[in-house]
């Protein structure tokens, strides 16, 4: 997965863009463009989709502070990278859009679930409590799983820009 020096610029730039969305959207509690940028991002860049989204990632943390609730977001956005990854790319396309809202839909369903395991190791929780964590969190994540459900209708948009933008300068 070597970068040249065009995709190393192009993927900082995605990166920082990724960040600044978030900053933008800090407002709305778990609403944000994080998992359409993820998905998209995976489905043209595909491995080197990993570069973008870690320079997001990193600037969280430098922005924010390396502290312990940045080091889940060290897998969490793998997870939803993986699972698109995971997806056939052949999906007709009366069906994608919905496939890729369901996507991330779920990932912020399960986004508090997947948050937990690091939690519980760094703050020494047993499982019950980190089930009660899980639960308090539901709702949360319930908001998290509808606005990634409406905001993935951009991702098919993103993707096409992407693409675009990818075979303009290749």
């Amino acid at each position: 997965m070597k970068l040249n020096v065009r995709e190393t610029a192009v993927f900082g730039m995605l990166g920082a863009l990724m960040f600044a969305s978030k900053l933008v959207m800090d407002a709305l509690p778990n609403i944000h463009l994080l998992g359409v940028f993820t998905m998209a991002l995976t489905l043209v860049y595909r491995k080197k989709a990993l570069y973008p989204i870690y320079v997001f990632v990193l600037l969280l943390g430098v922005f924010n502070g390396f502290a312990a609730w940045w080091v889940p977001h060290l897998y969490l956005w793998a997870v939803l990278w993986a699972a698109t990854m995971l997806l056939p790319r052949n999906i007709p396309p009366k069906y994608r859009a919905l496939v890729y809202m369901a996507v991330c839909a779920l990932h912020g369903l399960f986004y508090g679930t997947l948050y937990a395991p690091a939690q519980a190791v760094m703050y020494n929780l047993s499982f019950k409590a980190m089930i009660a964590w899980i639960i308090a969190g539901l709702p949360y994540d319930a908001i998290h799983a509808v606005s990634n459900f409406f905001c993935g209708m951009l991702i098919i948009p993103l993707e096409k820009a992407l693409n675009i933008a990818k075979k303009a300068h290749s």
